[in-house]
């Protein structure tokens, strides 16, 4: 079986697949538009990616493929409705890179509230300005909002437990189990947790273009912090920069609307010139332990498709 990885990919689990048989074509450098080149060349039956889109024309490129492996929770990124039509199913990584994004949205939020960018940036000038940097809230008993309860979203509660907030949730299509034992109150309504919250987090899969707009952001406290290491698209981010200059709400931000390729060298976008915005260069994922538990399920769903023809994790079904 030839697997064609278009990403970036642990070389010891690339080396497992190949002590197992399979046919190894990696080519990290491959995006959207080479992509289905690629394929046509190789007539991979599984194309692995991590950030690279799979479109219609890369599903059509080879009549050998029979699986596409997101290497990651979402899979936004790949045209989940032209697979199925086509025979192809389509499986990601759920709860592998949980505990790494969390980690993330946790340092962002403690960033926020204790400047530490803006400590770095002026100790980096050869400036002192302990007088302005001490005046940070505090974390202890304020209220952090996670806006979905999957699992991301826990893993922050379990970490903002651990720092002593109180949490609220809300998560319509949450399977309440899930949270048995932890300590968060539900609200149904997302403008009543916004008014409620301290913090707010972001923890859900594409959705509503825009769905965070003006209206939501009026709704939170002022000088509330916002964190988003989720979607870029589910932003308003003209509505959040009024937010931030006429609220004093602070957010930090780690997916944009207008994100620049992987490899790009700059991002020029109103969003990065705002002071009360933190933002991160997307990533959540990226770290060597979530890294390298994506890339071990991955072999896992490979391993079982060759076994058996069955698809784990599947999301077209």
């Amino acid at each position: 079986m030839k697997i064609l990885i278009a990403d970036k990919f642990p070389p010891h689990w690339m080396e497992e697949l190949k002590k197992s048989g399979f046919d190894i074509v990696f080519d990290a450098a491959l995006d959207e538009n080479t992509l289905s080149d690629a394929q046509a060349k190789e007539n991979a039956e599984v194309i692995i990616v991590r950030s690279t889109k799979v479109n219609a024309k890369t599903i059509d490129a080879a009549k050998n493929l029979k699986l596409v492996i997101r290497a990651g929770a979402g899979f936004d990124t790949i045209d989940t409705a032209y697979a199925k039509e086509k025979g192809v199913a389509v499986s990601n990584c759920p709860g592998t890179n949980s505990i790494a994004v969390a980690e993330l949205a946790l340092g962002l939020i403690l960033s926020l509230d204790r400047r530490i960018a803006d400590n770095v940036a002026d100790f980096r000038a050869g400036k002192w300005n302990k007088s302005v940097y001490s005046k940070a809230k505090g974390l202890y008993g304020r209220t952090i909002g996670i806006i979905g309860l999957g699992n991301i979203g826990r893993e922050v509660a379990k970490r903002a437990a651990a720092f002593g907030m109180k949490i609220v949730g809300f998560d319509p299509y949450l399977n309440k189990d899930l949270i048995k034992g932890m300590d968060i109150a539900l609200v149904d309504d997302i403008l009543e947790l916004a008014k409620q919250s301290d913090v707010i987090s972001v923890h859900t899969p594409a959705g509503e273009k825009g769905f965070y707009n003006e209206a939501f952001f009026n709704a939170m406290k002022a000088g509330a912090y916002f964190i988003n290491t989720s979607r870029g698209s589910l932003v308003d981010e003209a509505a959040l920069i009024k937010a931030v200059e006429t609220k004093g709400i602070r957010a930090g931000i780690d997916v944009y609307q207008n994100e620049p390729k992987a490899d790009a060298k700059e991002f020029i976008d109103p969003i990065t010139k705002v002071a009360g915005i933190y933002g991160t260069h997307h990533i959540g994922a990226s770290t060597d332990q979530a890294q390298d538990a994506v890339a071990e399920m991955a072999v896992e769903i490979i391993k079982e498709f060759a076994k058996s023809g069955n698809f784990l994790h599947q999301v077209n079904k």
